[in-house]
């Protein structure tokens, strides 16, 4: 499973990549401190290598995480189904939340740090997604 880590904090990218590591959750981490950088490398791989996670931080400099999801809404037919967007924040704001709601990649908003119970949370979520995700594709082809 291919996972970015998109936060401009390095102390938080590591600790994030830390305890994704330690879960045992995904075989390759690709770190990014600029949303920009991250989108700048997404958007050529597509239709050949996209992740199944994306964990965001909302607050960066220069391109916030908002920005980002806006920057991938002309992609969502590409992405949807096949990534997850984890929002996460140092916020309590409860408008966070809600915003997210208007983003059809994002599946959840998490409070940092990353602990070991939202990884566990997250993997369950994600293979279950996957797991659905070929179903549906077997049912496609079959018609």
């Amino acid at each position: 499973m291919l996972i970015y880590l998109i936060d401009e904090d390095t102390i938080s990218l590591y600790l994030t990549e830390r305890v994704l590591r330690l879960e045992d959750f995904g075989k390759a981490i690709l770190p990014f401190t600029a949303a920009e950088e991250a989108l700048a490398f997404l958007l050529p791989r597509l239709t050949t290598e996209l992740p199944q996670v994306i964990f965001l931080d909302l607050n960066m400099p220069v391109m916030n995480g908002w920005e980002f999801l806006e920057a991938l809404i002309p992609y969502e037919s590409q992405l949807r189904g096949q990534c997850r967007i984890y929002l996460l924040t140092s916020s309590l704001a409860l408008a966070d939340s809600a915003r997210a709601q208007y983003y059809p990649l994002v599946a959840g908003v998490i409070h940092k740090p990353l602990d070991e119970d939202d990884v566990k949370a997250i993997s369950a979520d994600t293979y279950e997604n996957v797991r659905l995700n070929a179903r549906s594709q077997v049912s496609r082809r079959g018609r």
